[in-house]
């Protein structure tokens, strides 16, 4: 019988091995992640192109970006199939209302088929204007730095029409909190 055999040595070390390889992969994945998720750099034309458009509302009539420009926006990408889109939206609604008065705007732009976004808009309104920017709009996102093109996705453009602030995933109250502070 070996020494390791009789301390116990041999299958503690193996247990050892096993959880530093679990924790090394663990690490890799959250790193891989972290790199995916994170919004690389808007293309240098992304904004311009962004004040350009015209999108169809919900309730048929047309949402010009340019009409926004020259104070804050708050631009979220959305789709009624996404939970933490749905999720944030009762936020955003109350962020729209409550930072008017400081001269904030909100612009839903739902990645979406038409008729699910008015079907959802019927059982869950929103007092800030929806877009619809349809599935094309995924190269609008990629094109504003969402690389893998994943919602929700929010983009805040300044008075100066620049990009501002980018965040992947579902919005916090503190993420609003530092956009108004900043």
């Amino acid at each position: 019988m070996s020494a390791d055999a009789d301390t116990g040595a041999g299958p503690r070390r193996r247990l050892l091995l096993t959880a530093g390889i679990a924790a090394g992969a663990a690490a890799a994945g959250l790193g891989a992640a972290w790199w995916t998720l994170k919004p690389s750099r808007p293309a240098p034309d992304a904004a311009d192109a962004l004040w350009r458009l015209s999108f169809a509302t919900p309730a048929g009539g047309q949402l010009a970006m340019a009409s926004l420009r020259g104070r804050p926006l708050l631009v979220n990408f959305w789709a009624t199939w996404c939970p933490p889109c749905v999720e944030e939206m009762p936020l955003l609604d109350a962020f729209a209302q409550q930072q008017a008065a400081a001269g904030w705007q909100v612009v839903g732009l739902a990645i979406d088929q038409p008729s699910a976004v008015r079907q959802f808009l019927g059982r869950t309104p929103v007092r800030y204007p929806i877009g619809l920017a349809g599935l094309e709009g995924t190269e609008l996102v990629r094109a504003l730095g969402n690389t893998n093109g994943g919602l929700p996705f929010t983009v805040v453009l300044g008075p100066d029409g620049a990009v501002r602030q980018r965040r992947m995933g579902k919005l916090s109250r503190a993420d609003l909190q530092a956009w108004t502070a900043g």
